[in-house]
């Protein structure tokens, strides 16, 4: 956590001494969303006993889903801006098992992805609007398999932060159709990389209301407490933002 919050700290030295001279004067403009992550996931976990591979689609995932919540937060002042996500899952299914020795094998994922950026734009015409950024990617894994009549065996349970550093680009098209599109990398460790890619097309339905579509991609490798663990997901991504 130490060399997360110190990497932040430098980042944003390094934008402040760039601009130095550019105060916070104009006023705070503020947006929330929610929205749907239509996600495949892949999954790769290994440990002292072996390696599990797995894939999980969204169908499947809705269909044993428990709780689910998606959605972010975003300020702007200026040049400046901070913005938030959050994605929560928990889902519980079970599968049959070959050979007569076990019955079923239950599985409950539980997994959090905290995103957080400080941003500041760079570059902005009638064409494009450029931000960099730098952050932090927090992600929490609780993975539980149980062979039945055996009981449960705790796959991955770990928390971690990754520091980031992205880029994000917006097009405007007309007064309400636009498209964005970021990046961000991280981890910069040994055991741990992630990233992470995001397109969407924006329609504003008026000053306060605007809808977004489009595609994300997120990957993450670490070296958690008891496993390796790979995981991506990938879908498309619907969702409404209200401004104010």
């Amino acid at each position: 956590m130490k060399s997360v919050v110190t990497f932040l700290a430098r980042c944003l030295g390094v934008l402040c001494a760039a601009n130095a001279s550019h105060a916070l004067g104009a006023e705070w403009s503020y947006d929330a969303s929610i929205y749907l992550f239509a996600t495949d996931t892949d999954q790769t976990i290994t440990n002292s006993a072996g390696t599990i591979e797995g894939t999980l689609s969204f169908s499947d995932a809705l269909d044993n889903l428990d709780f689910a919540f998606m959605g972010g937060f975003g300020a702007r002042n200026g040049r400046w801006s901070f913005i938030s996500d959050y994605q929560y899952y928990d889902l519980s299914f079970s599968d049959a098992t070959p050979g007569p020795a076990f019955s079923d094998l239950n599985t409950d994922l539980e997994m959090r992805i905290l995103n957080g950026y400080l941003a500041y734009r760079v570059h902005e015409n009638k064409r494009v609007q450029v931000d960099i950024a730098s952050g932090f990617r927090w992600f929490s894994i609780d993975t539980t398999m149980a062979l039945i009549p055996d009981g449960p065996s705790k796959l991955v349970d770990d928390d971690w932060f990754d520091p980031l550093i992205g880029i994000r680009a917006r097009f405007p098209v007309s007064d309400q159709l636009s498209g964005t599109g970021s990046f961000d990398y991280g981890g910069f460790r040994s055991g741990s990389e992630t990233w992470q890619a995001l397109f969407t097309v924006d329609y504003a339905l008026n000053d306060g209301w605007l809808l977004r579509g489009g595609y994300r991609y997120i990957s993450i490798d670490h070296d958690a407490q008891n496993a390796d663990l790979e995981l991506s997901q990938s879908g498309l991504v619907l969702g409404v933002t209200f401004r104010f």
